[in-house]
């Protein structure tokens, strides 16, 4: 049933802005996108940023250590390759200065309207155009891509008795610029990807340091190191060495997806992994603790040298069990206590607890066809055609959209993917002088059920854990179950056949 009470799309008067194309967003994908429509000569684009600067995710996160786990010299955009990166993994200020250097050398910039936070868009019917409304003014668009990514709204536990607390608390996304624990009494809550970085960087300079870890992480060897000068130099001298270096990398990283898609290839791997998490635990008893009992991979796999080894630190506390309640001085455990003290005493709080991963952001605030917002259509499931396009929101693009995350490999090559794809749908639509395109329920249908039969058997599902990579059914809604060879395939070219053409009339036939 479509929304009782859809909004109607914003009255257009002399302050409404017309584009072509709307990118919301100015992390990889949004910006990729802004970058490649521009190279294909299509101008007329403006692209919607909340914040004052480009970066997404890694404008955001500045909490101390915060690094990338994928191989930095695959953590490039494919026409922007950068010979120099500093470390094997790069750190958030080297990768934040490459988003805003490729703003600026592609001629973003211009475009961009900073400060512009989206509240709604909305589909027209009768002009067959998108209406975005933002805290600055509304703009009509023909075709919106969104490029705000799954790690833009942090998820932090509701517990008891957090307005009482006395010291300071924020999401590691949300560390405060500046703010500086050293000498404190810190309580990490989680053992996400973030918290493997924080914890070591913190260790040293707090005076104690309290985990509360609900489930314990699989953890393999990190192998950072600086990349030489003289390796910089040969890659800007010999631009072919850093393209078979990069493809080296890339079908390296392929090979660890049979890891994830065959439940028998992770436990010929797990006992050595246990090994190695063991051979880094000096505490006896904590080794125990922190050794997973589900399968290799179920949940997100963490890349560290130094976060076990500090945990047997003497400034720091393992509490084996989810924080429970928030009191004025500090935070307790399971049952109310997390030591022989009870409620373990802190003066900050900083939640790893992750992302609302399943829920897509603006979900709640984008209508399509009957006024029906699209959270509303997906209910506990997010689905979409090739992660791409979703049946009832016409000329909507969704970059990083279901079932398009990994877990062995770089994402950029899959959100070049979508990019070729909406550029081809974009210059479809030109080329036959149609208004727009909707995915057909039923191709829809099709690729959703392809990725539901391959999520079958592999750790996510038959793991033996509940991660973020499943939404409220239990599906797999974040990952693409397959290789990013696979992905390429499937998604960078646009099948006409699979769409319905939207002409400019009144009332299109709706898609089948």
């Amino acid at each position: 049933m479509p929304s009782t009470n859809p909004p109607a799309p914003a009255t257009r008067d002399a302050d409404t802005a017309e584009a072509d194309v709307a990118i919301i967003g100015t992390g990889f994908a949004g910006l990729g996108a802004a970058i490649r429509l521009l190279q294909e000569g299509m101008t007329d684009i403006v692209v919607l940023e909340r914040a004052d600067e480009v970066g997404g995710v890694w404008r955001e996160n500045r909490y101390p250590g915060c690094a990338c786990d994928t191989a930095s010299h695959l953590y490039s955009f494919s026409f922007a390759p950068k010979a120099d990166w500093s470390r094997r993994f790069a750190g958030r200020d080297e990768i934040f200065a490459y988003l805003k250097q490729c703003a600026t050398q592609f001629g973003v910039r211009p475009h961009i309207r900073f400060g512009h936070a989206v509240r709604r868009a909305v589909w027209d019917e009768d002009d067959r155009r998108w209406h975005i409304e933002t805290s600055e003014g509304t703009y009509v668009a023909r075709a919106l891509i969104c490029g705000v990514g799954a790690h833009s709204q942090p998820l932090i536990p509701d517990l008891p008795g957090q307005e009482r607390f006395e010291g300071r608390a924020f999401h590691s996304s949300g560390w405060p610029e500046g703010f500086d624990p050293s000498g404190r009494r810190v309580a990490v809550v989680g053992t996400g990807a973030s918290a493997v970085q924080i914890v070591p960087a913190l260790q040293p300079h707090v005076e104690h340091l309290t985990l509360f870890q609900r489930t314990p992480a699989w953890v393999v060897p990190h192998g950072d190191r600086e990349i030489p000068p003289a390796v910089h130099e040969l890659f800007r001298r010999v631009p072919m060495l850093l393209r078979a270096w990069r493809f080296a990398l890339h079908h390296l990283r392929e090979a660890t997806g049979w890891l994830f898609w065959d439940r028998r290839v992770a436990r010929l791997v797990e006992p050595l992994v246990r090994y190695w998490m063991r051979s880094q635990i000096s505490d006896p008893d904590l080794r125990e603790t922190l050794i997973p009992d589900y399968a290799l991979g179920c949940k997100r796999i963490l890349h560290s040298d130094t976060y076990l080894p500090v945990l047997s630190e003497p400034n720091v506390t393992v509490v084996d069990g989810a924080a429970r309640e928030v009191h004025p001085e500090g935070v307790s455990g399971p049952e109310g206590v997390s030591g022989p003290a009870g409620p373990r005493d802190a003066d900050v709080i900083v939640y790893c607890t992750g992302f609302q991963s399943t829920k897509m952001p603006l979900s709640h605030s984008i209508y399509g066809r009957e006024g029906r917002a699209l959270a509303e259509t997906w209910g506990d499931s997010p689905r979409a055609h090739l992660g791409t396009t979703v049946a009832g929101y016409p000329n909507l693009f969704l970059l990083r959209g279901p079932n398009t995350g990994l877990g062995h490999n770089s994402i950029l090559p899959m959100i070049e993917a979508q990019i070729e794809h909406i550029l081809g749908a974009l210059r479809h639509m030109g080329d036959t002088g149609i208004a727009a395109v909707e995915p057909r329920a039923a191709a829809q249908a099709r690729f959703v059920r392809q990725v539901d039969r391959w999520s079958e058997g592999t750790v996510w599902t038959d793991g033996g854990c509940r991660s973020w990579y499943l939404d409220a059914t239990g599906r797999n809604a974040v990952l693409w179950p397959r290789s990013v060879a696979a992905f390429r395939r499937r998604v960078t070219d646009f099948d006409p056949s699979e769409y319905a053409m939207i002409r400019h009339t009144r009332r299109p036939a709706a898609a089948r």
